[in-house]
């Protein structure tokens, strides 16, 4: 993957003056204002706004991921020339301009910087700013495969820029729907398959309607089956979503991550875990992937970046976390170009995404399909069926729908899907065996030059199944579930047997040895010596105990007991009712910060010291083995250990940490992913 990083402090901005780290921003200024008269203006719809019948339905609401043809910026420009030239070497970016004067002082600009002018084009429109997320067009396929645009009420008093997805889509020739929904772009993601998200501003500034009224207008105008409204946990004051979440595929989501110490860490905490527990396009729970987003000086908007086909432009502003920022990018989105955009005009909660627009691709290949992922029950053969839409009109070339699959990390070989009506076609994964890993893409071309995988990415992140069979690597933990309900029982402990069901031997690799975070300590005795050998109905043992939780939210507690063999990962669920609760002897949370957590590349632990004095961090892999080791001196205050991944002589996993300051001690988990 490469990763570059274009730096270039150019501030060429609507507003007068320049953002230094020094500056007082100023609130109209945060919320997306052009000024403070402007803030308190009544909101004042553009006249020319009018609702009109919904696209015919079935529709489909074009995610950010899907193909993009163009960019849509707009001049006196928000975005840095180095940003421009990176998009114009891959797609069209159309400059938004009042007028053949504007243009020429454009093309003049992007012919001294290098901009490819082959790839640029313009939109003659007013406008009064230049957050065209904000107030662009939303795109749609309707149900005889035409394409759209949904139009809404801009929620900000500016005429111009509302007029601009009705001119965008005079431009490209295609039909304007009219929804009569105050929004906003930049607090609006969709997944491209029924379901969207937003804050609950979108309750706010539409006061006259209900929740009930809200979902019937998405469905009816993007069908949108499932419209997440959320709490915003960044406590600020614009309340748009893509400052601090982002859809990265169907299956996937990027959360923003605060430190433990700040007032809103419980907040994006119960974010990520809305998502975590959220059936996502794809069938199963979203993935959620974090980045830390700490706010401050240097700004940290990392979420508001931009995806344009199989490129990321995300925005870096000289923090000490950009490159933390980079490395989450990497690992949220293998295969994907991501490309670091330095630029000194980036606030916390206005940033690349908010200034730029795709326009989709209007002859897009489109796959259909949902995905096995996860463990499934065996079969020697897997059917797979996809829908596949050419909105250019052109023919698919049969013998270019293809299944790409490897069986256990192999070589990929691949198998046609055959034609079956409409625009269904079906193909199988064959000579499966039972315990098998697969991974696999489709891929289809037609006969306007495009091709096109599911997942979008291909070969770098294909979908992934295991083939559950008896046959092989099977372990049963008995119970499922350990619940700790009274001090005696968190005391003598309880047993959890696994137990080999399978008719072969069984290598268990890996054996949680417990959790000692202050909020629920467990712990487990009777671990054998790793990697032990299960024969077919062998039985370990194991003792679990568990420490009385020092602080607690809910009824219970939950932690997980990992069981992990050659093959595959089983789980035991530990509960503790939480009104089991102790006193902590120590009385002491010198309230470690770690970030970000999980980690790749390197990991920061930030504490305070009291007094001067040596501080000593341990750290121990899962099976208990001290795997690194600092002592030193420090001065009184804040203070930071920064710990490099090539310093730990781990592959990956979860990790124990015990830090150790002038007589006080804390201990937790940090996991490591390479």
């Amino acid at each position: 993957m490469r990763v570059k990083y274009q730096n270039l402090i150019l501030l060429i901005l609507f507003f007068t003056g320049n953002i230094t780290a020094q500056e007082v921003v100023p609130e109209w200024r945060k919320k997306h204002y052009l000024s403070e008269e402007e803030m308190h203006k009544p909101l004042l719809h553009v006249a020319t706004f009018e609702e009109t019948d919904p696209p015919v339905a079935p529709i489909r609401n074009v995610a950010e991921y899907d193909p993009m043809q163009s960019v849509l910026v707009r001049y006196p420009f928000g975005v840095p020339l180095s940003l421009i030239k990176e998009l114009a070497d891959e797609v069209e970016v159309v400059t938004i301009v009042a007028n053949e004067s504007q243009e020429l002082a454009v093309t003049s600009q992007y012919s001294g910087y290098g901009v490819n002018l082959d790839h640029c084009s313009f939109l003659y429109a007013p406008t009064n700013s230049y957050w065209v997320r904000d107030y662009g067009p939303w795109f749609v396929f309707d149900g005889n495969d035409e394409p759209g645009i949904v139009n809404f009420p801009y929620n900000r008093p500016r005429p111009n820029d509302d007029n601009i997805p009705d001119s965008v889509a005079s431009m490209l020739g295609i039909t304007a729907y009219g929804m009569n929904l105050i929004h906003t772009g930049g607090n609006y993601m969709t997944n491209g398959l029924g379901q969207s998200a937003s804050t609950d501003l979108v309750l706010e500034e539409n006061p006259d309607l209900t929740q009930e009224d809200i979902d019937s207008l998405v469905m009816r105008y993007l069908h949108v089956e499932d419209y997440h409204l959320l709490a915003d946990p960044l406590d600020d004051y614009i309340k748009h979503i893509d400052t601090w979440g982002k859809f990265l595929t169907p299956g996937k989501v990027l959360i923003g991550q605060v430190p433990e110490t700040d007032y809103r860490y419980d907040d994006f905490e119960a974010a990520a875990d809305f998502f975590a527990t959220t059936i996502s396009g794809y069938g199963k729970p979203y993935e959620v992937y974090r980045v830390f987003t700490p706010g401050g000086s240097p700004a940290t908007p990392y979420t508001n970046s931009l995806i344009v086909n199989d490129r990321v432009f995300v925005p870096l502003t000289g923090s000490q976390y950009d490159d933390d920022a980079i490395a989450s990018y990497e690992e949220a989105m293998p295969g994907y170009e991501i490309i670091g955009i330095n630029y000194g005009g980036w606030l916390n909660t206005d940033a690349l995404h908010c200034r730029a627009k795709g326009v989709a691709d209007l002859g897009m290949l489109y796959i259909d399909h949902m995905p096995i992922l996860g463990t499934v029950i065996y079969e020697e053969s897997y059917e797979l069926t996809a829908d596949i839409k050419a909105y250019s009109d052109e023919e698919i070339y049969p013998d270019s729908v293809l299944i790409y699959y490897r069986l256990d990390d192999g070589e990929f070989t691949s198998s046609t899907m055959t034609y079956q009506s409409g625009d269904t076609w079906k193909g199988y994964i064959e000579d499966v065996g039972p315990g098998d890993h697969v991974d696999y893409y489709i891929y289809v071309a037609d006969e306007s030059g495009r091709h096109m995988m599911h997942p979008y990415i291909g070969i770098s992140d294909p979908h992934s199944f295991y083939a559950f069979g008896l046959q092989t690597d099977v372990l049963m933990l008995d119970p499922d579930t350990l619940s700790f309900e009274t001090v005696e029982e968190c005391i003598d402990g309880k047993e959890l047997y696994v137990i080999n069901i399978s008719n072969n031997p069984i290598d268990v690799s890996y054996i949680t040895p417990g959790s000692d975070g202050a909020e629920f300590m467990w712990w487990v005795d009777g671990i054998p010596d790793l990697p032990h050998t299960l024969d077919p109905d062998d039985t370990v043992t194991l003792q679990i105990f568990v420490g009385l939780p020092t602080a607690h939210r809910e009824e219970y507690l939950f932690d997980d007991l990992v069981v992990t063999s050659l093959d595959d990962e089983y789980k035991c669920v530990i509960a503790g009712n939480s009104e089991i609760v102790g006193v902590d002897e120590t009385g002491f949370d010198p309230a470690v910060e770690i970030f970000p957590n999980p980690f790749s590349k390197q990991v920061n632990f930030r504490f305070f010291m009291e007094r001067p004095g040596n501080a000593e961090l341990l750290i121990y892999d899962g099976s208990g083995r001290l795997i690194y080791h600092d002592i030193g001196n420090y001065s009184q205050g804040t203070q930071e250990i920064r710990l490099e991944a090539n310093q730990l002589q781990v592959a990956e996993g979860m990790l124990f940490y015990k830090l150790k300051t002038t007589g006080q001690q804390q201990s937790g988990r940090v996991i490591f992913r390479r």
